[in-house]
């Protein structure tokens, strides 16, 4: 299939000029330990869009995940600048949720708690804090067990409460580390098909770190890969597949020769694309 054929798919909202969210701009990250300076990073650019769910994908080691961590604030670039729309990123902020492939729940809080913590910080009513709970028990389908505690759920229910905390305070960037990287192949799918329904329903931004290409393909908008390490971006490739996407996409020609085509990109050699 010609890469013609990749940009003629059906082009609903991500496809709508959108206002940029988030811009990375030249990063360059530099690791110095015992006289020795690693360079992990080297002059990557990526922008999010508002509503996009953009994917970065790579092998491992590729620095993929210290790009996300310096978009939350949680680490910085030796050179470069980060935004937030026309705020320089300085640190952790309620304008940028997180989610992480270890389940960072609070274990002395209910499944209710949990998802109500960020709420109870912002400052909102009982009342309000409990329409927006009882909302993403339903949305993760985790009503029967709202008060149950983290040591009580399977990897799956744990990664739907912090999912669901991430979303309840309706940050502007949703940053997900490889969320679904520990979870077994079957409960993996389940997830995937859940997160890409929420973002089809309400339209989060998101940007989603990964190295399983296929989960990339089916989730996103548009996909960073990145080379091996020092971590550059080689390519931003555009996602123009079906809208409302099921678990049988992933059978189909078009989804497999992008699979294809990125899987190619990050088995040539450095230097070659």
């Amino acid at each position: 299939m010609s890469e013609h054929a990749f940009q003629t798919q059906a082009q609903p909202l991500e496809a709508q000029v959108a206002s940029s969210i988030i811009t990375a701009s030249h990063i360059t990250k530099r690791y110095q330990n015992d006289h020795k300076v690693t360079l992990a990073l080297d002059d990557c650019n990526i922008e999010v869009l508002e509503n996009e769910f953009v994917c970065i994908v790579g092998t491992s080691g590729c620095g993929k995940s210290t790009l996300l961590r310096m978009l939350a604030g949680l680490d910085f670039p030796t050179q470069g600048k980060i935004v937030i729309k026309d705020r320089p990123v300085t640190g952790p902020g309620p304008d940028r949720g997180m989610v992480f492939q270890t389940y960072t729940l609070f274990p002395w809080l209910t499944v209710a708690d949990n998802i109500g913590y960020g709420l109870k910080e912002k400052g909102l009513s009982k009342m309000e804090r409990e329409a927006i709970i009882t909302r993403y028990l339903h949305t993760m389908h985790l009503e029967n067990f709202r008060d149950a505690y983290p040591r009580e759920l399977s990897g799956g229910m744990k990664q739907r409460v912090a999912i669901a905390r991430a979303l309840a305070t309706k940050p502007e960037l949703i940053l997900m580390d490889e969320p679904f990287g520990a979870l077994d192949p079957i409960t993996k799918a389940q997830m995937q098909q859940l997160i890409r329904s929420i973002w089809q329903q309400e339209r989060p931004t998101i940007a989603f770190v990964t190295h399983d290409i296929e989960e990339a393909v089916f989730l996103a908008t548009k996909i960073y890969v990145m080379s091996a390490r020092p971590g550059r971006v080689k390519k931003l490739i555009p996602i123009y597949l079906p809208y409302n996407r099921t678990q049988d996409l992933k059978e189909r020609e078009d989804f497999v020769a992008l699979r294809m085509k990125i899987n190619a990109m990050l088995d040539q050699q450095e230097g070659s694309v």
